[in-house]
């Protein structure tokens, strides 16, 4: 299989979508000095999963395709949190919704599933360990989304806990070995970047639980000295 074909650009589509999620949660993380966590991430997380999951077909990849299937519906739920799917309306909440079932049968209906485990299950195409290697990354990315979506369901809110980007960053080293074995420049360029922004990321929360922890600790000195001003206050009246 060639390195780079015309499909090539349909999955630097969708890596692109992904570099610009990232990219604008960073830029929004700097400003406030902390993780946030914007609407526009999930949209174009959406995008990206769409299209890369169409990328994996064309690249007859079975770890893109599923992963991206898989993680498609966390994005959509998180939309939902974010009150997002009532601003869009009904119809294309519900198209959204539907089109990854939509792609994956008619994938089904053309060829059955002996094409299919031909094409994606082929031992020549991608030896198993390798294929393994590709789908344990792949299972971080979206066990991450998994983890989150279960954490945002408990707190009512979408938000991005400190282990989804630990998480984020093992998935990212995974499936840039495994791009480099499948000389798949789709992957390592879209990894590249990724790596930087989770690092980063990770960075930020600990620099702003060391500046809260400063100004609890500040706060708690403030609260004793008071404290202490006022007993010896009252001593001294008495």
């Amino acid at each position: 299989m060639a390195i780079i074909s015309w499909y090539t650009a349909v999955g630097l589509v969708a890596q692109l979508a992904f570099m610009a999620r990232m990219l604008v949660q960073w830029i929004m993380s700097e400003r406030a000095r902390a993780v946030v966590n914007p609407a526009l991430f999930w949209w174009l997380s959406l995008l990206g999963a769409l299209t890369m999951s169409f990328y994996g077909y064309l690249r007859e990849d079975l770890a893109i395709l599923l992963g991206q299937l898989v993680s498609f519906y966390v994005y959509v739920y998180n939309l939902k949190l974010k009150g997002e799917l009532k601003r869009v309306g009904l119809i294309i909440s519900a198209l959204l919704v539907l089109s990854p079932i939509i792609l994956l049968g008619l994938e089904l209906y053309q060829g059955g599933i002996a094409a299919f485990r031909a094409v994606f299950l082929n031992q020549e195409t991608i030896p198993y360990i390798w294929l393994a290697i590709g789908m344990l990354g792949q299972f971080l990315f979206t066990f991450r989304f998994i983890y989150q979506m279960v954490i945002s369901h408990r707190q009512k809110q979408s938000v991005l806990p400190p282990m989804f980007w630990y998480f984020s960053l093992m998935a990212a080293l995974l499936v840039q070995i495994y791009g480099i074995y499948r000389l798949d420049i789709v992957l390592i360029l879209g990894q590249a970047g990724g790596l930087v922004t989770y690092a980063r990321n990770i960075m930020l929360y600990h620099k702003h639980q060391a500046a809260t922890a400063t100004v609890s600790a500040a706060a708690s000195a403030g609260a004793s000295a008071t404290d202490t001003a006022t007993a010896t206050t009252t001593t001294k009246d008495n």
